[in-house]
């Protein structure tokens, strides 16, 4: 039986990399580039969510980020698959609006050598088990500032079956931003997909601050 805080899935390992390159081969379309952004985190933008420059981590084909940067906000994307980068890249032009797209890791956000307001992450955090989790959440310590905030989208244990990403529950969230950081909201949410079905699977929203 797992423990409080640590996810059923844990012990399964992170997907490959390649597994990522493969979902943005040519010809290939990756089951979360839904061709927009999220409408969870549109409603979280529009309530004023996000503030001053922003990190989309992980950040895929881009249109979360393309979305804020229209917004107004200067927005950095990261992501560790270069054909996720050019199609966001392409996104980005095609609709005039500036956004900084760069190859990196979210496990080494420290080399982008600066600091944000606002982290958003859009079905990443779900990748990592707990061990990498944490190495993750000291990641994203090294660029943020105390009252900087980090938004998540994140598959929850609600949702049922196996496939897909992790899961992960309210005490796995709150396990790993135990230290330093502060949930000021978490609530159940939808991730849309294009898996099929009922087009979404139940997530989570949580809002966390950086309290140190």
């Amino acid at each position: 039986m797992a423990s409080e805080g640590e996810d059923t899935q844990d012990r399964s390992a992170p997907p490959e990399p390649s597994a990522f390159h493969h979902a943005y081969a040519e010809g290939v379309h990756a089951p979360w580039d839904i061709g927009r952004p999220q409408a969870e985190l549109v409603a979280l933008a529009e309530a004023g969510g996000f503030r001053g420059d922003v990190l989309d981590v992980g950040c895929g084909p881009g249109d979360n980020a393309i979305f804020l940067a229209a917004r107004g906000h200067a927005v950095t994307g990261l992501d560790l698959v270069e054909n996720a980068l050019v199609k966001a890249r392409a996104r980005a032009q095609q609709k005039n609006v500036p956004v900084q797209f760069v190859q990196g890791n979210a496990l080494e956000l420290e080399l982008l050598g600066r600091t944000f307001d606002t982290v958003l992450d859009s079905g990443l955090l779900h990748v990592f088990g707990s061990g990498m989790r944490a190495q993750y959440v000291a990641s994203l310590a090294r660029v943020v500032r105390p009252g900087s905030m980090y938004h998540a989208l994140v598959w929850s244990d609600r949702e049922p079956g196996e496939g897909g990403p992790r899961r992960l529950s309210e005490a796995d969230l709150r396990a790993a931003f135990a230290s330093g950081w502060k949930v000021r909201e978490l609530r159940p949410a939808r991730f849309e997909h294009l898996l099929g079905g009922k087009g979404y699977a139940e997530a989570w929203l949580v809002s966390i601050e950086r309290t140190e």
